[in-house]
């Protein structure tokens, strides 16, 4: 018999089971690294007006993310089953671990 997985059905209850499945250490960096360059391209893409570049971010941003969850997490990423919830996730783990709210190990943290 195959177990039922939870629905989430508000980024506020999706985001704690998001945070569990980034526990390990490089996976948050390379997760960090990937949306800094997205942000990068982006920036870079709006002020040379160079368009094309745009077309790297989708490559960027999941290749950082999935190398960390495949490799090193091991496990499957959120974006499958849960693909706007798990973008919007990805940007506040950059935030927060940007403004020191989060730490990259999260072993470190105080919950």
């Amino acid at each position: 018999m195959i177990a039922m997985e939870k629905k989430y059905t508000s980024l506020k209850e999706f985001y704690p089971f998001y945070l569990s499945e980034h526990s390990n250490t490089t996976c948050r960096i390379l997760h960090f690294i990937g949306t800094a360059l997205i942000f990068v391209i982006l920036f870079t893409a709006i002020f040379t007006q160079i368009w094309w570049l745009l077309i790297l971010i989708p490559f960027v941003g999941y290749g950082f993310a999935w190398v960390g969850h495949f490799f090193f997490e091991k496990n499957k990423p959120a974006t499958f089953q849960y693909p706007g919830y798990s973008l919007a996730s990805d940007f506040i783990l950059f935030f927060d671990l940007l403004k020191g709210k989060r730490k990259f190990n999260p072993e470190k943290e105080s919950v």
